[in-house]
């Protein structure tokens, strides 16, 4: 047999993951209801596998059901909670920490596809290197890393060859500011000083900790205010004034790029004076706003506007659309199998 039926029936997660991974790249937003088919069915699968071991298949041994428990215990119970962990440190987005958890039930254990069952020559099984411990979502998540790692070198490359050399380019991209607005990510500031200025510990964690603005939070601003950033950038004086605000500002939206600069009309003048504390009506923005606009400040909010307004290239921090190598290491891991258990066995480490 080439494969049992809930194992042909996982591998709908290919096509699945790759829409999903366009989807990432595009919008950077994933809708809640994507993930409740491949859900329903992950536990449906999973469901019929512990059925097939315990009551179905009299011949099945017993070591196969103890290798099953113990894929389906580390999966739930190691993945599901470290992904999490990872998404409150920030190190995660919210539809990444929902992918994996679907991973972690639709592949708690390592599927089975006999090749030589298709009569095609080739003597093995897919997924071909399978470590010791068999659990399916480790190697996902494994395989998903090494192909993240390519990401940031391969940003490195792109900007020294357009002539754009910095600590920074291995994770941000020179941006004409006038096109920041079609860019998702986070806006730069790197410190005015040498990287060696400072070489101790703290030093060098100053010089990394750059502050920048989210992208998606510049979008709801301006949507908020009814204003697009060539507005802004023409005339940044008057709109740096609060008392340009308008009375009854515009839903802020969630940022994404389909929202618009939808005009907001009358406008204001505060009873305060218009020389006020607040610049570009920043602290009044987020005070209207329901939510925290992506961990924004009234602070990073008007360095990034002062820096969009001043300069005509600014450094954007893409981020990297983690479900795109959470693709490519579920198809590697189908494949190949776990590389980073076959690259420590090649080297003699396991």
């Amino acid at each position: 047999m080439f494969a049992t039926i809930p194992d042909l029936l996982r591998l709908v997660a290919v096509p699945f993951f790759g829409y999903v991974a366009y989807r990432d790249v595009e919008t950077r937003r994933i809708p809640n209801r994507t993930w409740y088919p491949l859900a329903a069915l992950a536990v449906i699968l999973l469901v019929w596998d512990a059925y097939r071991l315990f009551a179905g298949d009299p011949t099945v041994a017993a070591f196969q059901r103890r290798r099953f428990l113990v894929g389906v215990a580390f999966s739930l119970l190691f993945i599901v909670p470290l992904v999490y962990g990872f998404w409150l440190v920030g190190g995660f987005g919210g539809a990444d920490v929902k992918a994996f958890w679907v991973i972690a039930l639709l592949f708690p254990v390592f599927p089975a596809y006999n090749l030589w069952e298709l009569g095609v020559g080739l003597d093995f099984r897919l997924p071909y290197v399978r470590p010791e411990l068999p659990v399916f979502s480790l190697t996902i998540l494994s395989n998903t890393v090494v192909a993240g790692i390519f990401y940031p070198v391969a940003l490195a490359v792109r900007n020294a060859a357009a002539g754009y050399v910095s600590p920074g380019m291995f994770i941000a991209k020179p941006v004409d500011s006038a096109a920041v607005g079609e860019e998702y990510g986070t806006l730069l500031e790197f410190p005015d000083r040498s990287l060696t200025a400072d070489l101790s510990l703290s030093g060098l964690r100053a010089y990394f900790s750059w502050r920048g603005l989210d992208l998606d939070a510049l979008r709801m601003y301006l949507q908020w205010r009814g204003l697009t950033l060539a507005e802004v950038r023409e005339n940044p004086e008057r709109y740096r004034d609060p008392a340009t605000l308008p009375v009854e500002p515009n839903d802020p939206g969630d940022g994404a790029i389909t929202d618009g600069g939808t005009p907001a009309e009358p406008e204001m003048v505060p009873e305060t004076d218009a020389e006020s504390a607040d610049p570009w009506g920043a602290a009044a923005f987020l005070d209207d706003i329901e939510g925290s606009a992506y961990g924004t400040t009234p602070e990073s909010l008007r360095e990034g506007l002062d820096a969009l307004v001043g300069e005509d290239v600014v450094w954007i921090s893409p981020g990297i659309p983690f479900l795109v190598p959470l693709f490519v290491g579920l198809c590697l891991a189908l494949t190949a199998g776990d590389l980073l258990f076959a690259v420590l066995t090649l080297v003699g480490l396991v």
